[in-house]
C-alpha cells in the first residue's frame, strides 16, 4: 500500500515526493488556474461603476447643477470613481460626492466640469 502524499503547510496542496526524496513543483495547470484567479480578480475592482440612476430627483440634478448620479460598487472610492467616469465617457469631472443608502447601496454624485453639460452627456449616455 503506497503511503499518501504529506500536505505542505503554506500552500495547502499535496506535495508529491520522488524516489530521491526531493519535492516537485505545482503542475503547469495549477498555476494557470492561479494566475487566472488573478486576473479574474483584478478586473473584479476596475467595474467600479454599476449604473447610471433616473430617478425624478436624478434629472433634477441633471438639469439643475450639472451633476450625474450613478449607483456604483460601496468598495469604490472617490479617486477610483472619477477616473471611470473620465475613461467611460470622455469627460472632466470637477467633483464626486458619495453617499451609502440605507439599502447598503453607495450613490456617486459627479459633478461635470463647466466646459460638459449633463444633459448633453446624459443623452449620450442613454439616460434621457
Amino acid at each position: 500500500m503506497a503511503p499518501k502524499p504529506k500536505q505542505d503547510a503554506k500552500k495547502k496542496t499535496p506535495a508529491v515526493a520522488t524516489a530521491g526524496g526531493d519535492k516537485v513543483a505545482k503542475p503547469k495547470a495549477a498555476k494557470a488556474l492561479q494566475a487566472k484567479k488573478k486576473v479574474a480578480k483584478g478586473a473584479k475592482t476596475l467595474h467600479q461603476k454599476k449604473h447610471p440612476l433616473t430617478t425624478e430627483s436624478a434629472m433634477k440634478k441633471i438639469e439643475d447643477t450639472n451633476t450625474l448620479v450613478f449607483i456604483v460598487d460601496v468598495r469604490a472610492n472617490k479617486p477610483q470613481i472619477k477616473t471611470a467616469v473620465k475613461k467611460l465617457y470622455n469627460i472632466d469631472v470637477q467633483k464626486v460626492n458619495t453617499l451609502i443608502t440605507p439599502n447598503h447601496a453607495k450613490k456617486a454624485y459627479v459633478r461635470l466640469a463647466s466646459d460638459y453639460d449633463a444633459l448633453d452627456v446624459a443623452n449620450k449616455i442613454g439616460i434621457i
